[in-house]
């Protein structure tokens, strides 16, 4: 895709989007599985279906633009799941463990949020009012899941410092 617009950027971004949520669908089970904390599980469970209704609402946006779903797998999202997996494979402190699963899922709610704030104002300056609208909701769900998670970690990171003395 040549991105000589930025409608090609916005559609782009959109993609990217898309498959980051793909692989978000495929890496929170893993870290519900190896989560200690129930609070902490049944966040991340909330937030999977969550995140399958943020793919349905991108795909209402590609159709909203008659835009076919392609593109290649969000590398930054790769990342991010990667190196939050190295971190969960700690099993000495489950305490500690939390707090690495709390910790790349924030990261990844953080890039989430840059990316659905980026494409939503696009969205709005090129007059997509309700594609902006459906971007918004998705940005207004990440937000509450990256609060939820720092409330999670507020617990869950006290109960590790003090295990660890």
């Amino acid at each position: 895709m040549k991105l000589e617009t930025l409608h090609d950027l916005y559609l782009h971004e959109l993609h990217d989007l898309y498959h980051a949520e793909d692989q978000i669908i495929k890496a929170l089970p893993k870290m519900i599985d190896a989560s200690n904390s129930s609070e902490l599980r049944n966040a991340l469970a909330n937030h999977l279906e969550q995140t399958r209704t943020h793919v349905d609402r991108l795909e209402q946006v590609f159709r909203l633009h008659n835009e076919e779903i392609e593109g290649e797998k969000c590398k930054g999202m790769k990342g991010i799941i990667d190196e939050g997996s190295d971190l969960v494979k700690n099993d000495d402190n489950l305490a500690v463990r939390d707090a690495a699963i709390i910790a790349a899922a924030q990261k990844v709610e953080h890039y989430e949020m840059a990316g659905y704030g980026t494409v939503r104002t696009w969205a709005e300056m090129m007059g997509h009012q309700e594609a902006a609208t459906l971007l918004q909701q998705t940005l207004d769900e990440e937000g509450a899941a990256d609060e939820k998670l720092t409330q999670i970690a507020t617990t869950l990171n006290t109960e590790a410092v003090r295990r660890a003395g």
